[in-house]
């Protein structure tokens, strides 16, 4: 039963205005609980980080809490490790999301051909994704370490480096580590929405394809790409603010180190809010990282948008 019914509106009759304002405020009230909780969980916590931004808050400073205005922008502005772990974030991000979607596409188009074993190793290579990143970056960490994992002396016996070194210690070599566990653990993400979208491609197109003389390259260009773009994009989106985002790897395997050469935004926001204890500045550093993610997204549809468009 309806607002406006429970209100004993007759049929065929004008309700009166409050039964119209009830009953256009009918549907917001069935989504009010729902809404609540979002703003309850969501938005509240976010209120109070902005706010953070703006404030004085440090933990072990019993005198802290005060309005500093944009003191903590400033200093952020002038803060070379702030800018190092940007440098990092996007070198970070970049390749972790360029190899986990050109790796994740591969593994999907060779997964999804038949093949005898094809169910076994589809949950194989997913195994990756279900493994907790806690122990992703711990297992990394010592495959690393030439003392009790095989990386370094393998990678010496190839020619790639002079001696069985640990590359997490290198300040040159040591953001590889992560991106490498990183990568590894991403596959899996791309790899199961590629198989999604690519299973609903009909097939007939591709017979059709075939029977005009188009080759494995030529159908690929011109009908599973044109398929998969949408999919490309938004799983492209996703996982750039996920990665961006994502300092569990580092945090496990480097801490940031050596000398910050691994320290990404998001870890660097790890440092200061749990370490430093300076909530204020963590909460600054929290709000330019969401702002820059909101235009790299807003980018990214708007482009998109513009092809859809264009087409």
């Amino acid at each position: 039963m309806t607002l406006t019914a429970a209100l004993g509106a007759k049929p065929g009759t004008r309700p009166p205005a409050a039964s119209r304002l009830l009953r256009r405020a009918e549907p917001y009230l069935y989504a009010a609980p729902a809404l609540i909780l979002i703003a309850a969980v969501m938005l509240v916590p976010l209120c109070i980080g902005v706010s953070y931004a703006f404030r004085d808050i440090r933990i072990l400073n019993p005198f802290s809490g005060g309005f500093v205005g944009f003191k903590h922008f400033v200093a952020l502005w002038s803060d070379r490790n702030f800018w190092t772990a940007l440098e990092n974030t996007v070198w970070w991000t970049a390749s972790s999301v360029a190899l986990q979607f050109v790796l994740g596409l591969t593994l999907a188009l060779l997964l999804n051909r038949p093949f005898p074993g094809r169910g076994i190793a589809q949950a194989l290579c997913f195994v990756p994704w279900a493994v907790p990143t806690f122990l992703g970056g711990l297992d990394w960490a010592w495959l690393f370490n030439p003392v009790v994992g095989p990386l370094p002396h393998w990678l010496a016996a190839l020619g790639i480096l002079e001696s069985p070194v640990n590359i997490l210690a290198d300040p040159q070599l040591a953001l590889i580590g992560p991106i490498v566990a990183n990568v590894w653990w991403g596959i899996p993400f791309f790899a199961i929405t590629m198989i999604a979208a690519l299973q609903s491609i009909p097939r007939d197109i591709y017979e059709a394809a075939s029977i005009d003389g188009a080759g494995p390259v030529r159908q690929f260009l011109s009908i599973t790409l044109p398929f998969l773009a949408p999919t490309m994009a938004i799983t492209i989106l996703l996982r750039t603010v996920w990665v961006a985002n994502f300092a569990d790897l580092i945090v496990v395997m480097t801490g940031g180190g050596p000398a910050d050469r691994t320290q990404i935004v998001a870890s660097y926001i790890f440092t200061t809010a749990f370490r430093k204890l300076d909530f204020g500045y963590a909460s600054t550093i929290s709000l330019v990282l969401l702002a820059l993610l909101l235009v790299y997204s807003l980018l990214l549809v708007s482009l998109r948008q513009m092809l859809l468009n264009k087409d």
